[in-house]
Formats: structure tokens, C-alpha cells, sequence
């Protein structure tokens, strides 16, 4: 039950969220950090 939830949540993550993987992490506002950081999360949960 918790994985296609996760999964969807991954899919509207990629089209709405910004990409920030091409940027320097070590110079990111925090609130690019949450958002970085949130994604993992999903990702984590979606793979598992």
C-alpha cells in the first residue's frame, strides 16, 4: 500500500520540483536542502 503511494509522489516530484542536482550542495538555501532532502525520502520509499 505505502509503495504506490511513494511512486506517485515520485512521478509529481520529477514535474514539479526543481532540479537541483547540477548545482553546488554546498550552496544551497536550506529551503533547497528541504527540498532536496524530501526528494530523497520519496525516492528511498519508492525503491523500496
Amino acid at each position: 500500500m505505502k509503495k504506490p503511494i511513494f511512486k506517485i509522489l515520485a512521478k509529481v516530484n520529477k514535474v514539479i520540483l526543481p532540479r537541483i542536482s547540477k548545482r553546488n550542495l554546498n550552496r544551497l538555501t536550506k529551503f533547497e536542502k528541504a527540498v532536496v532532502a524530501y526528494r530523497y525520502w520519496v525516492t528511498i520509499n519508492a525503491l523500496d
